[in-house]
């Protein structure tokens, strides 16, 4: 007998559905729209909740925010140096010999208009003539009737007296020249400011010229000091700040001056900034080349501020935890201003009377991050376990049609025989 099987009816992927009706493939596609991008999983941090007693234990304290009177101290290591400004160079615009040295040493205290030495140049004597002659020649044509002539005299003696005045002659000097009637076979070199010689090059009967520097001048009556100032501690700097220095050689003594100029380059093997700092010095006892500490006190206006171990610094952000009520901690991320001795000025992310952790935030943000890290993990752990099995089933009901069709082929096979 012919025994007809019914194929065995094999369960599709939409007959297992859920019983709402929806289709694995829309469950696996609604999970994954509830999971977070890669991005927002790498940052996400969660608001941890500690009970007291485990504050306790991991030492949580606190404190408001509030705004702070920030005060603090630069010192910086400094040198004394000379007042570029108040530094002369006695050159010479003819050659010739010096033929009498007054100031005849480095160190030498001199005056304003004090003589240095005499010089013989006979560019100068050839000049003086000149000068003399045109005078002369000015009388001679006083009684001419024609005006072009008188103006034209003029404009020689002028020309030659300019000319004096060039190569180093005085009004003065030019005067007694006009009263002498002769000229000098010598003219005086003298001091263009008070001062001491720093550098002298000049020595009797020297022969010298114009590119040539006889003696350097500084006035010491006011100095510079030179202060290396470390990078993070310019924006406490500014011009007008009052400075006190001390010394090795005066221990025990201040010395009170201001700062003047911040160069603009740095010192790229010390990390420093040269600060220009100026101290009066009507006494001289602050000498070019003395070592020192310059001091700086900083006193900043009121702002917001929070302790620097307050602070978590991951290198793209700055966090720091707000307390709330019932042991709950806010991971918050802040904009900082500079750093104040111990404290952070705080620009954007907290409110005045705000708490915040100062200590135990190590502890706080890694229960924060492990928390943060769970949850995610927990979203993609679901996903994936339903992703998972959606396959595993499809998989088996693609066996269970394989091993019925078997099954099939195998029975008809059998009636055949049978029918034979």
């Amino acid at each position: 007998m012919n025994k007809e099987l019914t194929p065995q009816h094999q369960p599709s992927l939409e007959e297992i559905s859920p019983p709402d009706g929806q289709s694995m493939k829309g469950m696996s596609e609604m999970e994954m729209q509830g999971m977070p991008e890669p991005s927002a999983m790498g940052s996400a941090q969660a608001s941890p909740v500690v009970s007291s007693l485990r504050q306790q234990m991991i030492g949580v304290q606190t404190a408001l925010v509030e705004k702070r009177h920030l005060s603090t101290t630069v010192r910086a290591v400094s040198r004394v140096a000379y007042n570029e400004q108040r530094i002369a160079h006695v050159n010479l615009r003819v050659s010739g010999w010096i033929e009498d040295l007054y100031v005849d040493f480095t160190g030498q205290h001199v005056k304003k208009g004090q003589p240095l030495f005499t010089l013989y140049s006979p560019e100068l004597a050839a000049t003086q003539e000149e000068y003399l002659l045109a005078l002369q020649a000015l009388d001679d044509i006083y009684q001419s009737p024609l005006p072009y002539v008188h103006q034209q005299a003029e404009q020689v003696v002028d020309a030659v007296r300019d000319r004096l005045r060039l190569w180093t002659f005085t009004d003065a000097q030019i005067e007694k020249l006009e009263f002498r009637g002769t000229p000098t076979t010598s003219v005086t070199i003298y001091s263009p400011m008070k001062g001491y010689v720093i550098d002298k090059t000049a020595f009797q009967g020297m022969f010298v010229k114009p590119e040539m520097t006889m003696y350097t001048i500084a006035d010491l009556s006011t100095i510079w000091v030179q202060a290396e100032v470390y990078e993070y501690e310019l924006p406490f700097i500014h011009g007008g700040q009052t400075v006190t220095l001390t010394l090795e050689a005066f221990p025990g003594e201040t010395f009170s001056g201001h700062v003047t100029y911040i160069y603009p380059y740095l010192n790229k093997k010390a990390r420093t900034v040269q600060v220009r700092l100026e101290f009066p010095n009507p006494h001289i006892r602050l000498k070019p080349d003395m070592y020192g500490t310059a001091v700086i006190e900083i006193d900043r206006s009121p702002s917001l501020a929070v302790p620097d171990q307050a602070v978590l610094n991951s290198g793209r952000r700055q966090i720091v935890y707000v307390a709330h009520e019932k042991g709950m901690f806010e991971p918050r991320e802040v904009t900082l201003g500079v750093k104040v001795g111990s404290f952070f000025e705080v620009t954007q992310g907290l409110t005045e009377g705000e708490r915040i952790v100062t200590s135990g935030t190590f502890l706080l943000d890694s229960e924060s991050r492990l928390m943060g890290t769970s949850n995610m993990m927990g979203a993609l752990g679901m996903g994936g376990v339903k992703m998972e099995t959606a396959q595993m089933g499809k998989m088996e009901m693609g066996s269970m049609d394989m091993n019925g069709m078997d099954k099939k082929i195998d029975m008809k096979k059998v009636d055949g025989e049978e029918s034979q």
